[in-house]
């Protein structure tokens, strides 16, 4: 299957959820135009208490909707938009990308991954045990974090649900994602 948007969510105010609309616009440097993480700077409310200044490479958060299948095979009942992202994606392993992935949307839209999502306690809040499905270790113990990955927006542009992703990889050797 080629890689499509499933879905695409926003939320002006910092919820844990964002709603599922017709369709987003990304601002080149800034993100998803009316959402709370929109910026130039870091928006995150973590992040702005440890330092305001510091580059917003959280802008726009993508899940890849097979992590939704899989939870909801264990039992957890996760729709699109409710782990915060804002583009669901299908059939992109958004994981194992390089850093510096260039995922372009339809006719122009484009977002340079910049790594992981750091799952956090509000996934519990959300539905009790579904952090233990996105925040694993690996079998040499290190942390596996499966809650998707981060970018920042290169080029503006207006995503919505059926589009086509393409995937331009950077050169070079793959450069694993880090949490952001």
């Amino acid at each position: 299957m080629d890689p499509v948007v499933e879905s695409v969510s926003s939320s002006p105010g910092h919820t844990f959820t964002k709603a599922v609309l017709p369709r987003i616009r990304l601002l080149a440097g800034l993100g998803v135009e009316g959402d709370a993480h929109l910026g130039a700077t870091v928006q995150h409310l973590s992040r702005i208490a440890a330092d305001p200044d510091q580059p917003n490479l959280r802008q726009v958060h993508l899940v890849h909707a097979e992590l939704l299948d899989e939870v909801a095979e264990a039992g957890f009942a996760v729709a699109p938009g409710q782990l915060g992202e804002n583009i669901t994606t299908r059939g992109l392993d958004l994981l194992s990308l390089s850093a510096g992935t260039v995922l372009v949307f339809g006719d122009g839209a484009g977002v340079r991954i910049t790594g992981l999502r750091n799952p956090c306690a509000q996934i519990d809040g959300f539905s009790r045990g579904l952090l233990k499905q996105v925040l694993r270790r690996g079998e040499d113990g290190t942390v596996v974090r499966r809650a998707g990955v981060m970018g920042v927006v290169l080029t503006s542009g207006t995503v919505e649900p059926g589009m086509a992703v393409r995937v331009w990889t950077p050169q070079g050797a793959h450069t694993p994602l880090e949490r952001v």
